[in-house]
C-alpha cells in the first residue's frame, strides 16, 4: 500500500505544477502605466520587507522548538527525535506557501487593474488566476509535505498497527509546525494591515476628507501591503493549518479502528487520498470560473465553489468504497463505509451552508447589512449599536450548523466520522482559497487605480470586483472558523485517543477549573489583538497627521482639494497637485506598520503555545482536555461574531459609497452617514482580520499542542 502512496506525492506535484503555470501566465499581462508599475513594485517591496522582517523572528523560534521537542522526545519506545524534522518541515512549507501566494499577489494586482481598463470580465480573470496559485499552493505543500513525510517514516518503521503510534505521534509534528507559524501570520499580518488601514481611513477619508486610497494619503501603500500580508498570507497559513490538522486528525483516529482482520491501514492513508483528489477537483473548479462583460462575478465564483463541491462528493463517495471495508469497530461500537461517506459529506455540505449564512450576514445589499445602513443615517453610535447587534445575532445558525455536523457525523462514524467530516469540510481548500485570495487582489487593484488617476469607470469596476471579494472574504472567514471547529474537535479527540483518556468528568473542580480559566482566553487574546492595532494605528494616525501638516506641498495640495472642485483648477493649481503626488513619505508609514506587528505579534503567540504545556504537565491530561474544551467553545463564537460583523460594517461602508436610496433620499460619499459607516467599518476592522480570523488559529494550534506532548503527559 505505501507504493500507492506515490499518487498523493504525484497531486500535490501536479498542484505546485499548475501553481507555476499560473504564475508565469499572470506575469505575462500587461502591468499597465508607468505610475501603475511604481505603485505596485511600492507594494511588492513592502510585503516582502514584512515577509523578511518575520520570517528572522520566526527562525528563531522554529529552531527553538525544534531542539526542544526533539530533546522530549529523544529516546522514547513511541516517538523519535525525528518529531523535530516534522515541526521543521511544516513550518516551512507554511511559510512558504504564504510567501508564493503573496508574490503572485502582488504581481496580480497592477495587473488586474490593467485588465479593468478594458473590462470586467478579464479584470475577474486575472484577479481570480492569482488567488488559485495561493489555494494550490496551499493544498499543495500540504500534501506533498505529509504524503512525503509519511511514505518516509513508514518505511522506515514500518506499517504495522504495532509501529503505527510511532508513525502519527512524530508526523503530528508538521501540523504543529504549521500552526505555529499560521499564528504569527495571522497575528502580525492582520495587525499590520489594520494599523495602516485605520491611520489611513481616519485621517485621509474623515479628517481630510479625500477618497480612499488616494496618492497624497501617506498610509495607502502601507494599507494596500497590509491586504496581502493579512490575507493573502495569513488566510493561506490559517486554512494550511486547518487542511493538514485535519489530515492528521484523521489519520490518528483511523489508526485505533479495528476490522474483522485486526488494524487495517486503509484507514490511516484514506485521509490522504481525499487531500489529493481535492487537489485535483479543485483544479478543474478554477476552469468553472467565468464571467462575461456585464455578468455578475459572484455568481461565477459561486459556480467554481459549488460545482467542485458536487465531483468532490462523487470522488469522496469512489474513494470510501475502494478503501475500506463494509463494517468496522471503534470504541466498541460497529460502524459502516457507507457511514464515513454520509460524515464526510455532512462536513462538505456544513463548510458551504456557513459561508452561505455568513454571507447572508455580511453580503452588499441583504437585510442585516441593510440595516447597519439605515442605522448610519443617526451617526457612528448607532452604527456600532447595529454591526455589534448583527454580529451577535450571525453566530445562532452557523452554531447551529456545527452542532447538527457534530452530532451527525458521530452517529453515522464515531469520532472517526467527524475527523472525516472536518477533512469534508476541507476537501476544496484549493478552491476555496482561490476565491478568497482573490480579493485582496482586487482590493489592491481598486487602490492602484486610485492612485494611478485612472479614468472613474475603472475604480467602479475595481470597486465592484472589491465588494464581491469584502462577500468572498467574509465567506472565507466563516469557512475557515467551521473548518477550525471541526479540526480541533478532531485533534481533541485524537489526543483522547493518545492519552487513553475515555471521558472527561466536568465535575472535577480542576476540569472545571480548565474550563473557565482558558473560556477566557479567546477574550484576552482579542484584548491583545485589538490593543495592538490600537497602539500601532495611533502611531500610523499621528505620522499621518505629522506629514500632511509638515510637508508643504501635501498641505497646499489638500487645501486645494478643499477649497475648489478639480474641473476648476488653473495649470498652476494643477501643476502643485503633481507635484505634491511624490511627496507622501510612504515608507515611514510600512515602517511603522512593520515594526508594530513584529514586535505585536510575540506575546500572543507565546501565550498560545506554552498554555496547554503548563497545563498538561503540571495537572494532568483531563484538565488540559477540559482547557481544549473551554476554548474551542468560546473561541468559535468570538470568532464567528467579529468576522461577521467586521464584515457586514464593511459592506455597509460600501453600499453607501457606491450610493443608496433610502426614504427617498441618496446618500453617498461625503455625507454624514458615510463619515458614520466609515467609523463602524474602522471598528471592524480589526474584529474582522486581527482578532476575529485568529481565534481560528488559537483553537487550533491549542489543540494539536496537546496532541503532540500527549505521549509524554499520557
Amino acid at each position: 500500500m505505501s507504493s500507492n502512496l506515490i499518487y498523493v506525492i504525484g497531486a500535490g506535484g501536479l498542484a505546485m505544477v499548475f501553481a507555476f503555470w499560473k504564475t508565469n501566465w499572470i506575469e505575462a499581462q500587461d502591468e499597465g502605466t508607468d505610475r501603475m508599475k511604481s505603485i505596485g513594485k511600492s507594494i511588492a517591496d513592502g510585503a516582502m520587507a514584512f515577509l523578511k522582517a518575520e520570517y528572522r523572528v520566526l527562525a528563531i523560534f522554529v529552531i527553538a522548538v525544534a531542539v526542544i521537542l526533539g530533546i522530549a522526545n529523544n529516546g522514547r519506545a513511541d516517538s523519535s527525535v525525528l518529531i523535530s524534522l516534522s515541526f521543521v518541515v511544516g513550518a516551512v512549507a507554511s511559510g512558504l506557501a504564504g510567501y508564493l501566494g503573496m508574490k503572485v499577489a502582488t504581481k496580480a494586482n497592477t495587473r488586474t487593474t490593467h485588465a479593468a481598463r478594458t473590462g470586467l470580465a478579464s479584470a475577474l480573470n486575472v484577479a481570480f488566476t492569482g488567488g488559485s496559485v495561493m489555494g494550490l499552493s496551499v493544498v499543495g505543500l500540504g500534501v506533498l509535505g505529509l504524503g512525503g513525510l509519511f511514505m518516509y517514516y513508514t518505511n522506515l518503521y514500518g506499517m504495522e498497527a504495532e509501529n503505527m503510534p510511532i508513525v502519527l505521534n512524530v508526523i503530528s509534528g508538521f501540523s504543529l509546525g504549521a500552526s505555529s507559524i499560521a499564528l504569527f501570520a495571522r497575528v502580525g499580518g492582520g495587525i499590520y494591515t489594520k494599523a495602516a488601514d485605520v491611520g489611513a481611513d481616519l485621517v485621509g477619508k474623515v479628517e481630510a476628507g479625500i477618497p480612499e486610497d488616494h496618492p497624497l494619503n501617506p498610509a495607502t501603500i502601507a494599507d494596500n501591503v497590509g491586504d496581502n500580508v493579512g490575507d493573502v498570507a495569513g488566510m493561506g497559513a490559517d486554512l494550511f493549518e486547518s487542511y493538514v490538522g485535519s489530515i492528521v486528525g484523521s489519520m490518528v483516529l483511523g489508526s485505533s479502528i479495528l476490522v474483522a482482520s485486526g488494524f487495517d491501514i486503509n484507514f490511516v492513508i484514506l485521509p490522504l487520498f481525499i487531500a489529493a483528489a481535492g487537489i485535483l477537483v479543485s483544479i478543474v473548479g478554477t476552469f468553472m470560473v467565468s464571467v462575461k462583460e456585464g455578468g455578475d462575478p459572484q455568481k461565477a465564483l459561486n459556480i467554481g465553489e459549488f460545482g467542485s463541491s458536487a465531483i468532490m462528493i462523487a470522488v469522496i463517495y469512489f474513494l470510501i468504497q475502494v478503501f475500506l471495508p463494509e463494517s468496522f469497530m471503534q470504541a466498541g461500537e460497529k460502524f459502516t463505509s457507507m457511514g464515513v461517506f454520509y460524515a464526510t459529506v455532512i462536513g462538505l455540505v456544513s463548510g458551504l451552508g456557513i459561508g452561505m449564512v455568513t454571507e447572508h450576514y455580511t453580503g452588499t445589499g441583504t437585510p442585516p447589512v441593510m440595516s447597519i445602513v439605515k442605522q448610519s443615517l443617526t451617526g457612528p453610535a448607532t452604527t456600532l449599536i447595529a454591526g455589534l447587534g448583527v454580529g451577535m445575532q450571525s453566530t445562532a445558525v452557523p452554531i447551529l450548523i456545527l452542532a447538527t455536523a457534530i452530532v451527525g457525523a458521530h452517529y453515522f462514524a464515531g469520532l472517526y466520522g467527524i475527523a472525516m467530516a472536518a477533512l469534508g469540510m476541507l476537501a476544496n481548500t484549493g478552491i476555496q482559497l482561490a476565491v478568497d485570495a482573490y480579493g485582496p487582489i482586487s482590493d489592491n487593484a481598486g487602490g492602484i487605480a486610485e492612485m494611478a488617476g485612472l479614468p472613474k469607470e475603472v475604480r467602479e469596476r475595481t470597486d465592484k470586483l472589491d465588494a464581491v471579494g469584502n462577500t468572498t472574504a467574509a465567506i472565507g472567514k466563516g469557512f475557515a472558523i467551521g473548518s477550525a471547529a471541526l479540526t480541533a474537535l478532531a485533534l481533541f479527540a485524537a489526543f483522547m485517543v493518545q492519552t487513553g483518556i475515555e471521558s472527561i468528568d466536568i465535575s472535577k473542580p480542576m476540569v472545571m477549573a480548565g474550563l473557565f480559566v482558558v473560556g477566557m482566553f479567546p477574550f484576552l487574546f482579542s484584548s491583545m489583538a485589538l490593543g495592538a492595532v490600537g497602539r500601532a494605528a495611533m502611531a500610523m494616525i499621528e505620522e499621518v497627521r505629522r506629514q500632511f501638516r509638515d510637508i508643504p506641498e501635501l498641505k497646499k495640495a489638500l487645501d486645494l482639494m478643499k477649497g475648489k472642485d478639480e474641473k476648476d483648477w488653473n495649470d498652476e493649481e494643477r501643476s502643485d497637485f503633481e507635484i505634491a503626488l511624490g511627496k507622501a513619505e510612504h515608507g515611514r508609514c510600512v515602517e511603522i506598520s512593520t515594526q508594530s506587528a513584529i514586535k505585536e505579534m510575540v506575546l500572543p503567540g507565546i501565550l498560545a503555545v506554552t498554555s496547554p504545556v503548563i497545563v498538561g504537565f503540571i495537572f494532568g491530561p483531563e484538565t488540559l482536555g477540559g482547557l481544549l474544551a473551554g476554548v474551542t467553545v468560546c473561541g468559535v463564537l468570538m470568532a464567528i461574531f467579529q468576522s461577521n460583523a467586521g464584515g457586514a460594517w464593511d459592506n455597509a461602508k460600501k453600499m453607501i459609497e457606491e450610493g443608496v436610496t433610502i426614504n427617498g433620499e441618496t446618500i453617498g460619499k461625503g455625507s454624514e452617514a458615510h463619515k458614520a459607516a466609515v467609523v463602524g467599518d474602522t471598528v471592524g476592522d480589526p474584529f474582522k482580520d486581527t482578532s476575529g480570523p485568529s481565534l481560528n488559529i488559537l483553537i487550533k494550534l491549542m489543540s494539536v499542542v496537546s496532541l503532540v506532548i500527549a505521549p509524554l503527559i499520557a
